[in-house]
């Protein structure tokens, strides 16, 4: 009996884990973000020009977006992470190289190819060294601040730029392999640099300047709709523009002179570079 007792005792039932609904909203945005990457590739094949530009910002907009939904809804994980790293890569290494290639580089030949695998590569080295980075606990809290080298969604808009200012200006000049390969390989550049770029993950807007801020995106919206193109080249040559400031800055925390009081009092809201 006892024997049949110790046969017969009824097995554990396996739990399955669920998955919170806050983890999954993040990555669905990830994935959403990828989707529009890859579509840019469609439109490039298909040679709708702006529509495949426009699908890169539309990317670029979503991988803002998921990794501050991820802080705020407390659903970051690690998992998440290496999507978003695959979303970047294919989003903003892959698709802007692919669609460039299309547009002017397949005129140069094999050198247009290595020019737009090169600059792929570059960016894959870029993210695989920001993954890196990620797990080194010991760098000071205010390197926050900033980037090491262009992050890649602006280094995906930067080498679209020949294209954005054709659409603007209507020149097809802009369209050279000549041209686009100065941008390639310098993007590429920039992407494997140790150049310090400023992150604006951490950007607060006082409340009493909330107002102000609130009408100064209305304002910049309602431009963006009425001259989107214009509006893109002004952004992403304003982000040229900022890198020596960034690199000032950098100098000035680097020797000491400037401390960030926001870093020590809420470093749980920061993500390590």
């Amino acid at each position: 009996m006892a024997r049949n007792a110790k046969t017969l005792k009824p097995k554990r039932r396996t739990q399955i884990r669920r998955i919170s609904v806050n983890r999954m909203i993040p990555n669905i945005l990830t994935l959403l973000a990828l989707a529009s990457g890859l579509t840019a590739m469609r439109f490039a094949f298909q040679e709708r020009w702006e529509m495949a530009v426009f699908a890169i910002a539309v990317a670029a907009i979503l991988d803002a977006l998921d990794g501050r939904v991820a802080r705020l809804l407390k659903g970051a994980s690690k998992f998440g992470a290496e999507l978003d790293s695959l979303s970047d890569f294919v989003c903003f290494g892959v698709a802007p190289a692919m669609i460039l290639y299309l547009w002017a580089m397949n005129d140069a030949g094999r050198v247009g190819w290595l020019l737009v695998m090169l600059f792929s590569m570059c960016c894959g080295l870029r993210l695989a060294r920001f993954n890196v980075a990620l797990e080194d606990e010991n760098q000071p809290l205010w390197k926050s601040n900033f980037f090491a080298g262009v992050p890649a969604p602006a280094g995906g808009g930067l080498v679209l730029l020949p294209m954005i200012l054709a659409f603007q200006l209507g020149d097809e000049m802009l369209r050279t392999p000549w041209l686009v390969s100065f941008f390639l390989l310098g993007v590429a550049g920039l992407f494997v640099s140790t150049i310090p770029t400023f992150s604006f993950k951490k950007l607060v807007i006082p409340r009493r300047r909330l107002l102000a801020a609130m009408l100064g995106a209305v304002m910049v919206i309602a431009f963006i709709e009425s001259y989107p193109w214009l509006s893109l080249s002004i952004f992403l040559i304003g982000y040229l523009m900022l890198i020596p400031f960034s690199i000032k800055a950098y100098k000035r925390y680097e020797s000491g002179e400037e401390v960030d009081e926001d870093i020590e009092e809420g470093t749980e809201d920061f993500e390590p570079l």
